[in-house]
């Protein structure tokens, strides 16, 4: 008898375990949800992480894209052409093309060619694209505009430095579709190819900046306003080897695009296509117009420019640009030391995309500032 009671209250027991429990079942079906939602976010963030996130500025600068694209479309279908230099660089890609090698000899209507020899290659790849003709190399070049703009807007957007709305004033300049599609000048290929070289250095491929940098300035001098912040940049970033392998391929793409004119007529090439010492005329002077005229071309007023432009230059790099190293002169030491030094040196180093930016376009507004003269191309600077 006692032994069927004890039998009979274990399988109570037993039972008593698997009786349903509403509480209990509740709490185990919240809990298989609740991981069910954490796995699901999981995987959601997974997914988004590939999907590049569209920023308010980001979005500004695709929708400015597209309107402006519309805006050069109906410019280069209503606003007629202004004839400035187009015949003239046709003429001198002509006689290059022709086989003249000698710098003095190609010429336009408005006088001999003054740009080194990455000017000639773009010119005469635009005239076997479009046959000379205005129409379609208006075309061809609202193109090159909208890339230019692009890669303008990438740089700002990267920067970080303006708010979302402001964007849209780097596309209300007149003047500045004016010389793309309307004027057809050198600086719109130079200012691409610098803006470009400018990216390349934010994403820290300083080689590769290099390179395009010499593309540009083998278009149009005026990118060699961009230098001095440029090397101070280089000397921040890179490790003495790495600035001079950098400044060695700059210089080989001078050489290799200069190559046919240098193994002919080095001297004539250098002389025309390099002359900082040009005098240009007053009356198509937009900056010192003020200036009277022998004041203007006169040497002595070329050397104060000069003068001003390196002090202001070394005023910015000593109190601005090499702040946080004590002054452009203890940065200079401090570069000279980590040379000599055995040791490990804190070089190479990541700069800030906005110092980088900000370097970059308060050297070349200086140069433009201390320029002797300023024709209307240079609102593309």
């Amino acid at each position: 008898m006692k032994l069927h009671y004890s039998i009979f209250f274990l399988l109570d027991q037993n039972t008593s375990k698997h009786k349903f429990n509403p509480k209990e079942k509740f709490m185990a079906v919240k809990n298989s949800a609740s991981a069910h939602a954490k796995r699901s976010r999981r995987k959601d963030a997974a997914s988004s992480s590939l999907i590049p996130k569209l920023y308010p500025k980001t979005a500004m600068a695709l929708a400015l894209l597209f309107i402006d694209s519309l805006l050069v479309s109906f410019i280069i279908a209503y606003v007629p052409y202004t004839k400035i230099d187009w015949d003239a660089y046709m003429s001198q890609v002509s006689g290059f093309l022709g086989g003249e090698r000698d710098y003095k000899n190609l010429k336009g209507d408005t006088g001999p060619l003054v740009y080194p020899a990455g000017f000639l290659y773009v010119y005469s790849a635009i005239q076997y694209i479009t046959g000379g003709q205005v129409f379609p190399a208006q075309i061809f070049f609202g193109i090159l505009y909208i890339i230019n703009l692009g890669i303008v807007l990438l740089i700002y957007v990267k920067a970080d430095v303006l708010p979302w709305w402001a964007l849209s004033l780097i596309c209300l300049s007149k003047r500045v579709h004016s010389i793309f599609v309307l004027r057809l000048f050198n600086d719109c290929f130079a200012m691409t190819l610098l803006h470009a070289a400018m990216v390349a250095i934010l994403y820290q491929r300083w080689h590769l900046g290099l390179i395009i940098f010499s593309a540009a300035v083998s278009i149009k001098m005026n990118v060699l306003l961009y230098a001095p912040p440029l090397f101070i940049l280089m000397l921040k970033a890179m490790n003495i080897s790495g600035v001079i392998s950098a400044l060695a391929g700059a210089a080989f793409v001078q050489i290799v695009l200069g190559l046919p004119f240098l193994v002919s007529y080095p001297i004539e090439y250098i002389s025309q296509a390099f002359n900082l010492g040009r005098v240009f005329i007053h009356f198509w002077s937009v900056n010192f117009k003020f200036i009277p005229e022998p004041i203007f071309v006169s040497k002595e007023f070329a050397v104060s420019l000069l003068i001003a432009h390196l002090v202001v230059l070394a005023v910015f790099a000593h109190y601005k640009w090499c702040k946080h190293e004590g002054g452009l002169f203890n940065f200079l030491f401090l570069r000279i030391r980590s040379c000599l030094s055995t040791s490990s040196s804190s070089w190479p180093k990541t700069l800030k995309t906005e110092y980088i930016v900000t370097t970059m376009f308060a050297g070349n507004f200086i140069g433009i500032v201390c320029a002797r003269s300023l024709h209307y191309q240079f609102y593309s600077w």
